[in-house]
């Protein structure tokens, strides 16, 4: 990729914020998304090119506000060459040992992780299609090591079998009109997405991840990398 313009929703810490601030550094122009207008603020004004960069107030499960940022990013940057659907998260009794499953957790904090990590990226390929079928460009969605491996009773990781579905569905779909689809699965990694909860000392930081994802990014024409999965050393699951 030289000079392309990428948008990336959930991106305002992790592994999208590190994908961003690669990009940025390898001369790209990226959109990033997030719903919380503070942290959205902070990642601006921390990473700078403001000349390259659009930061917007978005919610991934909402079919307007993700219309809008794709429309907003084509107008602001010319175009768009790739998408990824970054935006996820584990409601808070799936980051606890005592309410990990559907049978002792919360069902009241289930719609938005559900919405968020299931119809998020389809939204986002319904909207960011069209644009990328005009340029031949490239769609990443972020899944997850438990979207490959079940869990029990754990509903985060049905989501993330959900995205790993999605992503060769829309393969199927978009190959034949010449835009590339990657899933890329991380394992553990040592992100704000755990926020209080301890994580294993191996967990990886999230660079490695957004390495992977401007990896597939940066294929030449004509070749589709699928799926990526990137788990640190030690981590048996």
């Amino acid at each position: 990729m030289t000079g392309k313009t990428v948008l990336i929703t959930g991106a305002t810490s992790g592994v999208g914020a590190s994908a961003a601030r690669l990009l940025l550094g390898r001369g790209h122009r990226v959109t990033v998304t997030g719903r919380d207008e503070g942290k959205l603020k902070s990642f601006l004004d921390e990473t700078g090119h403001r000349d390259r960069l659009l930061g917007l107030v978005s919610d991934a499960a909402d079919w307007e506000a993700t219309q809008d940022a794709v429309a907003r990013t084509v107008e602001r940057f010319g175009g768009l060459d790739a998408a990824v659907a970054n935006a996820g998260f584990a409601s808070a009794d799936h980051l606890s040992t005592a309410g990990s499953t559907i049978f002792d957790g919360d069902p009241a904090l289930w719609p938005p992780m559900i919405l968020t990590n299931v119809l998020g990226p389809a939204l986002l390929a319904r909207a960011a299609l069209p644009h990328l079928e005009a340029g031949g460009g490239r769609l990443v969605l972020v899944g997850s090591v438990v979207g490959l491996k079940n869990a029990p009773a754990n509903l985060y990781s049905a989501t993330k079998w959900a995205v790993t579905g999605l992503a060769e569905n829309l393969r199927m779909y978009a190959t034949t009109r010449g835009v590339g689809v990657t899933l890329v699965n991380p394992g553990m990694i040592d992100t704000p997405f755990w926020q209080d909860n301890a994580v294993p000392a191996y967990a990886l930081a999230p660079e490695p991840v957004a390495e992977a994802i401007c990896y597939a990014l940066d294929q030449p024409a004509g070749v589709d990398v699928n799926t990526v999965t990137v788990r640190p050393i030690g981590q048996p699951n």
